[in-house]
């Protein structure tokens, strides 16, 4: 199936495609959506048609800034009934999981994740749309929305250490440097946040403890977050390995304490398999790769631990359909006259 996202996503985006001289309706139309779902903000949509809208918007307006534009518009009711567990979180710690854990209930696409280190957090953000699109705009998009929502659990005053995005640095950065202040980075290995541990640990200005019980309530109504299964420990795991060439049943086994023929068998009682991981997450960094120009296919072949570029060429073509250099031009947007998006 195809990632989805709530159309509140869009929240803003008529008004705004109007006011830089666009037809919202005919771009909707031309990317495969319909301008009507807009008015119900919990209908799912496919993700990647939102990314190509918003890519197709700031190359039609001129404006690259687009995505932040839109970010304006942002509510943290935005992310559904999750906003509501949110706001009732004790600390920033406990926010951030819970939006990293309950990705699924407002962006099937979006990924992020929260890590500490030398006194540092980090949280990161990427896009798996499972097909060629465009992230830029969508990227900026929510790197907003996640610095819009701190700021509201935290105070309007809070900025982090860096802002970092993955892609170049764009020709004007009025509108970046008005949303996320001046210490931003391009061309850098991750898109996300960068700022003290300690700060994880900070209050949140809304919560209220008297309510936490009831937020819970709605919070086990939600389908259930990322565990920790052996699934998921063996992707982590899978992650780390990849790009030092050493990714093996038995390496992954000996990590977890157990023998490879005991992790094959925890992972059949998932209705995992140790191969269909190492492809799964083969697929997921491809596709994060191949959308940012900074890596060269030899590149993106070490990182995914494989011998040579022919035989990452061969592996994603059998996979996907297409070769690694097909994808990544039609990830670039081509389009036609009056909006459609033209794919291989």
């Amino acid at each position: 199936m195809r990632p989805c996202c709530r159309s509140a996503t869009l929240d803003g985006y008529v008004a705004l495609a109007r006011s830089h001289g666009l037809d919202p309706d005919r771009l909707m139309t031309g990317v495969g959506l319909d301008i009507a779902d807009i008015a119900v903000p919990d209908r799912w949509i496919p993700a990647a048609e939102v990314a190509r809208l918003l890519e197709l918007s700031a190359r039609r307006s001129g404006h690259e800034d687009f995505g932040l534009l839109l970010a304006a518009h942002r509510r943290l009711a935005t992310l559904g009934p999750l906003s509501v567990v949110l706001r009732q979180e004790p600390d920033l710690r406990s926010a951030l999981r819970l939006l990293t854990g309950y990705e699924r209930t407002y962006n099937e696409a979006l990924h992020l994740a929260l890590d500490e280190a030398s006194g540092l957090a980090t949280i990161r953000l990427w896009l798996e749309f499972a097909e060629p699109a465009p992230t830029r705009q969508s990227l900026e998009l929510a790197t907003a929305a996640l610095l819009g929502i701190i700021k509201e659990l935290l105070g309007r005053e809070w900025e982090p250490l860096s802002v970092c995005f993955s892609h170049r640095e764009p020709a004007v950065l009025d509108t970046h440097r008005r949303t996320f202040g001046p210490r931003l980075q391009f061309d850098h290995p991750f898109t996300g946040l960068v700022f003290y541990a300690d700060q994880l640990d900070a209050g949140n200005a809304m919560s209220d403890p008297l309510l936490r019980p009831y937020t819970q309530q709605l919070l086990r109504s939600m389908p259930s977050p990322r565990g920790a299964t052996v699934t998921q420990r063996v992707r982590e795991l899978v992650e780390m390995l990849l790009p030092l060439g050493r990714c093996s049943t038995s390496q992954v086994a000996r990590s977890l304490g157990v023998t490879p023929r005991s992790l094959h068998r925890h992972l059949a009682d998932e209705h995992e398999s140790f191969s269909s991981i190492v492809n799964a997450t083969r697929a997921a960094w491809a596709e994060r790769y191949l959308a940012n120009d900074r890596y060269s296919m030899t590149d993106v072949s070490g990182l995914l631990g494989f011998a040579a570029p022919s035989t990452f060429s061969r592996w994603f073509r059998g996979h996907f359909g297409v070769s690694p250099s097909q994808w990544r031009d039609a990830a670039r947007l081509p389009s036609t006259d009056d909006g459609a998006i033209t794919l291989p």
